[in-house]
């Protein structure tokens, strides 16, 4: 009978170290603090106030670490951490930071070359445009009052006055991708073959006429490479590092199934 007893009684303390094992993680009430997260912690604290901590501060500073590690802990025993969009884009980030540090950030010299021959049109220097304008806005009989401006402008008279334009008369140094943006897609054609230091006119914009004095231009251009090889370097690490997480999901993804409503309406 003893022996019976005793037999269940290892049984049951065998079951148990192993179910502790197995749930340690889970379960268990400890909070360790290495070495590493202490002095990482500490000279994050030097770097931004700019001295060391006092002792009163050091304590401070491990209570808040001990603080925040009780909080995380509870939360993620309420499920907290379950259906959160922050939280999962905060893990995700982390994990494709990860995947991108385990690339080598040193590439040699003919590597960056052969990238930038591959991207050459990247670095490209757009051709750039120095101008004045005067403006007629369309609501008020735009191109009349333009055609009469410009006039004036060749008789040699300075006194004329246009509308309000909200960027201001004076672009120096514009690309076509810019001047699209400030005037619309339809001013660009004024640039098409520019006549420098005379009037022009009127050219229709996204929000009214305006009279054109272009004042310079300069060619497009591929810079020299030694002063575009750190643009160059850190392109290349950037999408090394994103070939490197794009791999990543690419192994996995075939791991993963998705399934979708198909009756949702979009």
């Amino acid at each position: 009978m003893n022996l019976r007893i005793l037999v269940f009684f290892f049984i049951g303390l065998f079951i148990f170290i192993i179910d502790t094992g197995l749930n340690s993680d889970e379960s268990s009430k400890d909070i360790y603090i290495s070495d590493q997260e202490l002095s990482s912690l500490l000279s994050a604290w030097t770097s931004q106030v700019g001295r060391a901590p006092t002792d009163e501060e050091v304590v401070n500073i491990i209570n808040n670490l001990v603080q925040e590690e009780i909080l995380y802990r509870e939360a993620l025993l309420l499920g907290l951490d379950q259906e959160d969009r922050i939280i999962k884009r905060r893990l995700a980030q982390k994990l494709t930071f990860l995947k991108q540090e385990t690339m080598p950030v040193d590439p040699t010299e003919q590597e960056l070359l052969d990238f930038y021959e591959s991207n050459k049109a990247k670095y490209f220097m757009p051709p750039t445009y120095s101008f004045k304008h005067h403006y007629f806005s369309k609501e008020s009989n735009a191109i009349e009052r333009a055609n009469n401006s410009l006039n004036a402008l060749i008789d040699g008279d300075m006194e004329l006055t246009g509308d309000p334009f909200f960027l201001g008369k004076n672009f120096n140094q514009n690309t076509a991708a810019e001047i699209e943006r400030s005037f619309g897609a339809s001013f660009l054609s004024a640039f098409d073959q520019p006549k420098l230091n005379q009037w022009s006119g009127p050219h229709e914009s996204a929000f009214g006429e305006h009279l054109l004095f272009i004042t310079d231009t300069s060619d497009g251009f591929f810079p020299p490479w030694n002063k575009i090889a750190a643009k160059v370097t850190q392109d290349y690490v950037t999408k090394t590092q994103d070939d490197a997480v794009n791999l990543y999901l690419n192994e996995i993804k075939s791991q993963y199934r998705v399934i979708i409503n198909p009756n949702y309406q979009f």
